[in-house]
């Protein structure tokens, strides 16, 4: 215990050591003569009054939402060298990412993480990409190109009051630029070590004077990651995706817009899979594909000054062909949002939504839903009024959303909200919510293999015959309840320097627990079942701060630090500490160095009893502009450590290891 504590303390030290020289480097004299030099597109008064849209579903300024509310802009993504969305997510206080391999990733808010967190909303341009099948999220398939998204607004904290179930924890909200933002052509072509080669390009064209449309097409080969032991991890993956995206506006009042995605990828992954015959454990090499499409379109109209209404409706195709299963699902959604003002001191929301998903399953016989395949429909209404309780000084917010689901039935997740504003550059806001996390198509359905004991090879299983010990849904599975208690406060004590600060306390209820029954004979003589089901039996708190801090050094130099701790009575798959320090600078004018640097706290995957080492990681991106349209860039991952470990897939997978990478960028512009 000393031992493991001595090294904790001497990562952090050395962690510290190198914010400190990040710190001279962004802000040393060496950048004096180059005052003149824009360094970031917007100033730190400027992004705190960027307008975001997922707090209260109407835009509004960052600094008035009464929400832990971060937002990734365009820029952020373009000067961090990341090549993915779960990457970028790193960069937001409250939430841990974790790479489990090479294609698949563990992301959640606030705790419970794991390969499906099932707690956390993600949407892409206002549709849910979580899959009902688990309520989590296939992060390798949620890809886009990241020159053409506006921004990434991220909610710490329950959403539930407007978006629904499982906005428990927090809500991810990936918004596209509109078509006129990205006219002319871009192309980007790299490759490296892991990731091996990519190539992306988008044209975007005027098609009337109100009418613009883009369209786009990527394709990238990432390479393997290593098991612990150093042999190849198998894990390899390509992926090949197009789309477009079309926005017209009509006369004043009315906005149109119609976008699309399709997509098919090869994914390879390593499987060590229980069986019922002598060897009793498989090692399976899969050659997984995935692919999918969606539809999109929306129209809004605007009524007056402070009244609109939009409708939206989408279509999601996806099909899934593994070693464990394979799986279609089609999903269809429609969403109907008005606003209008009411007496001078009312802002008021209300919406409603009617969501249908329809799912067929061939599987294993590791793996097994019963039925295999099923329909399900969502019917839910949200109503909230923003209050100005004295003008330009205090707002109250009340709301609830009233949600109709099969599995669980009716469910109802208010929330209050409180934001004072004792002077412009002052925010401080608290809230109370109640969200819940309804039962998933596995909760109820599901049976699953996890682990076969040989017969007479232990105290366990002393029988002649092989113990296979099952994990199985349940109909009787009911909605995982939370109450989350805020508070938050921002300051923007001087134009180049902003700070915002949260904590909260959440109250679980209701969690999900294994139950275990007797060794079943039924299926005797080919072997015996020990089974457990999911039940609501668990419960606990877990309470945390998050620091997000932002410090425009010199005009050429910017400071992002983000800092997490979270504490949980209940689950310790997300780490106590977390550390981000972000450094842009311009070298010159058209030179750009960012260094990314990276602590995050040991971790223990509870369902297989593993502990994670805590790691420290450091990034760099360095780009030259030879000319306005052409761009050159280098980027590092990983360069402390030849390998780390970030997570452990909860079954079947072995852990794998995260490498030291590098890949080199040529963006052109026409």
């Amino acid at each position: 215990m000393i031992l493991q504590r001595k090294k904790h303390y001497l990562r952090f030290k050395a962690f510290l050591a190198f914010s400190l020289a990040t710190c001279i480097l962004a802000s040393g004299n060496t950048a004096s003569a180059l005052q003149g030099i824009d360094f970031t597109k917007m100033s730190i008064e400027e992004l705190m009054e960027i307008k975001v849209t997922s707090v209260s579903k109407k835009a509004q300024s960052l600094s008035s939402s009464a929400a832990a509310v971060f937002v990734i802009t365009n820029q952020d993504l373009k000067r961090s060298g990341v090549t993915n969305i779960p990457d970028a997510l790193r960069m937001v206080p409250g939430v841990h990412v974790a790479s489990i391999d090479s294609n698949k990733w563990a992301v959640t808010c606030r705790g419970f993480n794991g390969r499906f967190a099932d707690k956390l909303l993600v949407l892409i341009d206002g549709r849910q990409v979580y899959t009902p099948t688990f309520s989590g999220v296939y992060w390798e398939v949620k890809d886009l190109m990241l020159d053409d998204v506006d921004r990434i607004e991220v909610i710490r904290g329950p959403g539930a009051t407007l978006w629904g179930a499982n906005a428990v924890n927090g809500v991810i909200n990936i918004i596209s630029k509109s078509a006129d933002k990205t006219l002319g052509g871009l192309v980007n072509v790299g490759g490296g070590t892991h990731e091996r080669s990519f190539a992306e390009g988008r044209y975007g064209m005027a098609i009337s004077e109100n009418t613009s449309m883009r369209v786009y097409g990527k394709y990238f080969d990432r390479n393997e990651y290593e098991f612990s032991t150093g042999d190849n991890a198998g894990d390899k993956w390509d992926m090949l995706r197009g789309g477009f995206h079309l926005d017209s506006l009509v006369g004043n009042d009315d906005n149109f817009s119609f976008h699309g995605d399709v997509y098919t990828g090869d994914i390879d992954q390593t499987f060590d899979l229980p069986s019922l015959s002598a060897p009793y454990l498989t090692t399976v090499e899969d050659s997984g594909n995935v692919s999918g499409g969606n539809l999109t379109g929306r129209w809004e109209r605007t009524l007056g000054e402070n009244s609109s209404f939009s409708i939206q409706a989408y279509y999601d195709y996806t099909l899934r062909e593994e070693a464990l299963e394979d799986e279609t699902r089609d999903s269809f959604n429609l969403d109907f949002q008005h606003r209008f003002a009411l007496g001078g001191r009312h802002d008021i929301v209300w919406g409603l939504r009617c969501y249908y998903t329809t799912d067929d399953f061939t599987l294993h016989e590791t793996i097994s839903l019963d039925p295999s395949s099923r329909s399900d429909d969502l019917y839910s209404a949200f109503l909230q009024d923003e209050i100005m309780l004295i003008p330009q000084k205090l707002w109250l917010t009340l709301g609830s959303k009233f949600e109709h689901n099969n599995y669980s039935g009716y469910e109802i997740q208010p929330s209050a909200r409180l934001l004072w504003s004792p002077r412009p550059e002052h925010k401080v806001w608290a809230a109370v919510s109640r969200a819940v996390k309804t039962p998933s198509r596995a909760d109820s359905d599901i049976r699953i293999i996890i682990s076969v004991i040989p017969p007479a090879t232990s105290l366990e299983n002393p029988s002649p015959y092989p113990l296979a010990i099952t994990f199985s849904g349940s109909p009787d599975y009911y909605s995982e309840e939370m109450v989350a208690y805020e508070l938050g406060y921002r300051l923007l004590p001087a134009p180049s320097l902003s700070l915002d600060f949260a904590v909260y306390y959440n109250d679980y209820d209701d969690l999900r627990d294994i139950e275990y029954g007797s060794v079943s004979t039924g299926n005797m003589p080919a072997y015996l079942e020990l089974p457990a089901r999911f039940v609501n039996k668990n419960s606990g708190h877990t309470y945390g701060a998050e620091l997000a801090a932002a410090w425009q050094a010199t005009k050429q130099s910017k400071l992002q630090l983000s800092y997490t701790f979270h504490y949980s009575d209940i689950d310790e798959s997300s780490p106590k500490h977390q550390v981000s320090l972000r450094s842009e600078t311009n070298l010159t004018e058209n030179i750009d160095l960012d260094i990314w640097l990276r602590y995050v706290d040991n971790i223990k995957v509870a369902t297989l009893n593993y502990d994670v080492d805590d790691y420290i990681t450091l990034d760099i991106h360095l780009a030259w502009r030879p000319a306005d349209n052409l761009e050159v860039s280098l980027v590092g991952r990983n360069l402390l450590d030849s390998h780390n470990m970030q997570y452990v897939y909860e079954s079947y997978v072995r852990p794998t290891e995260v490498e030291r990478s590098a890949y080199g960028k040529i963006t052109y512009r026409f």
